[in-house]
């Protein structure tokens, strides 16, 4: 497998980490960009020698020119597919478009119940008995792209955040690479609202481009 991929993430890179670590996937990471220069998942990056740069908000005139800086970095890597894991900031239309069927998100809720940034707190305030993990293709909508992979993660009477977040988080370090291997293996073919997953062997991208083909 020889696509390249860039990990976009803000925080401790629990998810990041999943990723370097599959067979498949953790071989075509050859780019992590924080926008937190605190973020434990750049020494994540550079322990596993790749390569890994802060693109700091502030540093930026607005939201339009870091995501234009974002898209050049990436071009310059020739990264392929964008995979966020735990990016605290949405990505904006020109990066989306950019690589259109191409970026992956994993979010700690059963999408599209409770989207947002504090979806395992909301799911125990709403007192569900479910919740669990989604990955999906990112579009210009929040938490909005069509579901590739989900999971589900039972809420227990006794469950704090803390408790429910950690399941939930074995539940992302499962899901997150199995949905990456499909993804840049081109077994992902987006019908509208659905994304289905093609079975049997790897197939060219040519022969299925997120997004772009139609089933067979």
């Amino acid at each position: 497998m020889d696509a390249r991929i860039a990990v976009l993430a803000s925080g401790a890179g629990s998810n990041l980490q999943a990723l370097l670590d599959d067979p498949v996937v953790g071989p075509c990471v050859v780019l992590v960009v924080s926008d937190n220069p605190a973020a434990f998942a750049l020494e994540r990056a550079r322990g596993r020698g790749v390569r890994a740069v802060v693109l700091e908000p502030a540093h930026y005139a607005d939201r339009r020119e870091h995501d234009v800086a974002l898209e050049h970095l990436l071009e310059e890597e020739g990264v392929e597919y964008v995979l966020l894991a735990g990016y605290m900031r949405v990505l904006g239309p020109s990066v989306v478009r950019a690589f259109d069927g191409r970026v992956l998100n994993v979010h700690p809720a059963l999408l599209p119940a409770f989207p947002g940034a504090h979806a395992v707190r909301d799911a125990l305030e709403w007192g569900v008995a479910v919740t669990g993990v989604t990955v999906h293709l990112v579009d210009e909508e929040v938490d909005h792209g069509p579901i590739v992979l989900q999971e589900a993660v039972a809420v227990r009477e006794d469950d704090d955040e803390s408790s429910l977040h950690a399941r939930v988080q074995e539940a992302e370090h499962r899901l997150y690479p199995h949905a990456a291997r499909l993804l840049i293996e081109g077994r992902v073919r987006v019908e509208g609202r659905r994304a289905r997953v093609l079975s049997g062997e790897p197939v060219s991208a040519a022969a299925a481009t997120p997004g772009r083909g139609s089933a067979p």
